[in-house]
């Protein structure tokens, strides 16, 4: 079974972490004293007796405010497809948390109370959805009980989120009528709203299709380690071990290996201990190539007909995680798949305000959560794609020198 990793997001009490629980509730991916212990502190209960939010608002403080603040994962599955779920916080002080979680994402469930309509931070979340190239989004109207089933109150919000999707370019959309609370729309179709031929949430989680999300067109591969045996046995034997992150790799194809751009021939292709003709993402492969190289972890092959960028000077979107704020100049190292390097914030020349997309003067320096397009060098030359053409092999991060703390997440352009 192929692996869906998916993130919910709305604002505050939306009913993110309830819409978690029922999942996992209907699912019956809880086990028996789980339910046991949820029974005993839950205040909220439904009809279940229970308060399914508790399954995801792990955290003391969540619990006692009623808001999600870290990002929670959870892990499920059914006959059909395994599930890694991100529970996102919605409060504008989290953005950080929210788009560190939608990176790895292939699939974004963007929640609105039925009461409340389109607001603020289903913009916001919508425009971090269209920063981060989110191939699907789900859009849960929930509470729907809360507006007596009602088609015409669905058809509204509808309506008023298309036009934020037109402006943002978001594709690929789904509408569904739910409440998490009482089960309807999530697993099985609801008896209250007939008016809805679309699929129950989780059905439409089982069948979208994410195989065609991985980019089959652009073979990039980074070595990860080298593999030298040595013995008596494989004297001679040499083996660069990494994941395809993108394209297809064959037997007899031409590569140049970056960044110093020597060229050679794939020989041998090796996926789980066993020689084959050829190797596809996101597979973890072994390659031996026909020339004797120095290679190392972090560099990169690809086909000499479809090369990825190389260069020392990188312009950047930047999305500060750090409590320290960013200021021009500071160094850094750069951590970009298996590749370390060292890396200065030459300028930072904008803002983007993340609920309008207006570009802000940076003068006062860069604080947490903030994002910002900047110009960043590197003291080595940095092989990768821009995020918008390849995510896989456009993002990066920013890691503290002397703390090693990550301070910001980082999209190549």
């Amino acid at each position: 079974m192929d692996i869906l990793r998916f993130i919910t997001a709305g604002s505050v009490d939306d009913g993110k972490s309830t819409l978690i629980g029922r999942l996992l509730y209907d699912s019956k991916s809880i086990l028996v004293d789980q339910l046991e212990a949820l029974e005993k502190q839950s205040k909220n209960k439904n009809a279940d007796g229970i308060d399914l939010a508790l399954l995801t608002d792990g955290l003391r403080a969540e619990r006692e405010q009623g808001i999600t603040i870290d990002v929670a994962y959870r892990y499920f599955s059914t006959t059909k497809r395994k599930f890694i779920i991100a529970d996102a916080p919605g409060h504008v002080q989290y953005t950080r948390n929210m788009i560190t979680g939608a990176s790895n994402s292939s699939l974004i469930i963007i929640l609105i109370d039925a009461r409340a309509g389109v607001i603020e931070q289903t913009r916001r979340h919508s425009i971090i959805a269209s920063l981060l190239k989110m191939p699907h989004v789900v859009v849960a109207i929930n509470k729907m009980d809360l507006a007596g089933f009602s088609e015409q109150r669905f058809n509204e919000i509808k309506a008023d989120y298309e036009k934020v999707a037109a402006q943002l370019n978001i594709k690929n959309v789904t509408y569904v009528p739910i409440s998490a609370l009482l089960g309807d729309n999530i697993v099985e179709r609801s008896a209250n709203m007939p008016w809805y031929t679309g699929q129950p949430l989780l059905e439409f989680l089982e069948s979208v299709e994410v195989a065609s999300d991985i980019n089959h067109k652009d073979p990039r591969f980074q070595v990860q380690y080298v593999i030298r045996p040595q013995t008596a046995e494989l004297h001679d034997y040499r083996g660069y071990a990494g994941q395809i992150i993108s394209g297809v790799y064959k037997k007899g194809d031409k590569i140049k290996i970056l960044p110093a751009a020597i060229e050679s021939t794939i020989t041998k292709i090796e996926v789980g201990g066993k020689e084959v003709q050829e190797a596809f993402a996101p597979q973890a492969a072994v390659l031996h190539i026909a020339d004797d190289i120095d290679i190392s972890r972090g560099d990169t092959f690809a086909r000499i007909d479809n090369l990825p960028k190389v260069a020392s000077e990188i312009e950047v979107v930047l999305c500060w995680l750090d409590n320290k704020p960013l200021i021009q100049g500071n160094k850094y190292f750069l951590q970009h798949k298996g590749r370390l390097v060292k890396t200065i914030v030459r300028e930072v020349a904008y803002k983007l305000d993340v609920n309008t997309l207006e570009r802000i003067p940076a003068e006062d320096g860069v604080k947490l959560n903030e994002v910002v397009h900047a110009t960043i060098k590197t003291a080595a030359p940095l092989v990768y794609d821009d995020f918008t053409a390849l995510s896989d092999y456009g993002n990066a991060i920013l890691v503290d020198e002397t703390s090693n703390s990550t301070v910001a997440a980082v999209l190549l352009n």
